[in-house]
């Protein structure tokens, strides 16, 4: 039996990325597409933008669109996102967030609902990024602290959050091999004359401009010689393709009765 998908945020970039996804997946369908109040494409086919005719429009109403859903895939904003994972919560609809921006209090309330329905979590659904996230730790821990860890990452002109979801998910995992937090360690800005850096410390920049997907650099710096770990994604199916994969998982959690908070360490069997 197809797993029946909703798309959060039907009408943008990611959003139509997420719909030619759940198309190209044989035993996907796509049940609703959503996107907000007064947005061009509600009443419009979810498909029309990416040359397929679905028979699917996009639609503001939130209950409608999860009544025809097993899963919602949600790549929006904070507000959104958590508002979504309630409705989800009450429709007893799986939920994969890829949104990127959430307070600790966000966090929470997704963790919240995630004891109703089975949610995954993840800033970054790219396959390539979560292995990345595993070579961070592995690295951390056997160059040890005579490597100082600093973190680049560059995104395009229209991110609205800084540093990237990703970026503060490549500290966390530096920070956990590090045996302290990223609370603790992190130094996001510098400017002026700043002293000498302080060891222990994970340093962040980042970078805006152009139409750049998404690039992340851990750069490891010792006496002598630099490590360098990086992922560029050139497309956003990068991340469409991981949310497939997440909503296959979060779909046989809910017909297991499983509910609880994964991430794509989870769904890849990466622990």
């Amino acid at each position: 039996m197809s797993l029946r998908i909703a798309v959060a945020g039907a009408g943008g970039r990611m959003g139509q990325a997420l719909v030619e996804a759940v198309l190209a997946a044989p035993d996907l369908t796509l049940a609703a597409a959503l996107d907000v109040r007064g947005s061009a494409s509600i009443g419009q086919d979810a498909g029309e933008r990416i040359g397929h005719r679905t028979g699917v429009a996009v639609t503001d109403d939130v209950d409608g669109a999860l009544a025809a859903a097993d899963v919602l895939i949600d790549f929006t904003r904070p507000e959104g996102t958590v508002a979504h994972a309630a409705a989800c919560a009450r429709r007893r609809v799986a939920l994969v967030a890829g949104t990127t921006g959430l307070s600790p209090a966000q966090k929470a309330e997704l963790a919240t609902h995630a004891r109703s329905v089975p949610i995954v979590f993840a800033p970054n659904m790219s396959v390539g990024v979560n292995v990345l996230l595993k070579l961070v730790e592995l690295a951390t821990a056997r160059l040890g602290p005579d490597y100082d860890v600093e973190i680049v990452e560059m995104h395009h002109r229209h991110k609205v959050d800084a540093p990237s979801g990703t970026a503060l998910r490549l500290g966390e995992a530096a920070a956990s091999a590090m045996r302290t937090t990223l609370s603790e360690s992190a130094v996001y800005a510098r400017e002026g004359v700043t002293g000498e850096r302080r060891a222990g410390t994970i340093g962040f920049a980042t970078l805006r401009g152009g139409d750049v997907v998404g690039e992340h650099t851990v750069i490891f710096a010792g006496a002598g010689e630099r490590v360098e770990l990086t992922h560029r994604a050139t497309s956003r199916q990068t991340f469409a393709g991981g949310a497939v994969r997440a909503a296959r998982f979060v779909g046989a959690c809910l017909a297991a009765g499983r509910p609880g908070l994964y991430d794509m360490a989870d769904v890849l069997e990466l622990e």
